[in-house]
């Protein structure tokens, strides 16, 4: 698992959402992207985590942020997902985890004396230029949308 820093060039990317749509870093140019990383659809934390983002976009769509949700889930999860919450962003299919690699989120899980590879729960705040302006890692799920406003006005 390697690490990106604030600062660093977001990688760049090509990935199939849930309705198998290609989204690439190059498309949001021009405009904040937080890209999320999570765990997987339909768990506790997960759902969490989706709802403020869901229950945040006015405020983050009028700060100029997208939203790119990113997990090992297939379309078919994700679709569910969406519509069970009525979320207003795509999530992207990363079921070999490339993507998490890419971006260094994916890897040893220790859980209940259990040790696991899975996704490291991570948010990148990338600008408008496609550079990393702030990494939220183990975001809190309930205030997520929060995190990011601040994180991308500069106050965390």
């Amino acid at each position: 698992m390697h690490h990106l820093n604030i600062g660093d060039p977001a990688p760049a990317f090509e990935a199939l959402d849930q309705n198998e749509n290609p989204h690439r870093l190059e498309d949001y140019r021009g405009h904040k992207l937080a890209l999320y990383f999570y765990p997987k659809d339909n768990t506790p934390g997960c759902n969490n985590q989706a709802c403020s983002l869901r229950d945040g976009m006015g405020d983050l769509t009028s700060s100029n942020i997208k939203v790119l949700g990113v997990s090992i889930n297939h379309a078919k999860s994700h679709l569910k997902f969406i519509d069970k919450f009525e979320l207003p962003f795509d999530l992207l299919v990363d079921e070999d985890h490339a993507l998490q690699d890419l971006y260094g989120v994916w890897g040893l899980k220790k859980f209940m004396g259990r040790e696991y590879d899975g996704t490291h729960r991570t948010t990148f705040c990338i600008n408008e230029e496609g550079v990393i302006s702030a990494i939220i890692r183990k975001p809190k799920v309930k205030e997520h949308a929060e995190q990011v406003l601040a994180a991308f006005v500069g106050e965390s």
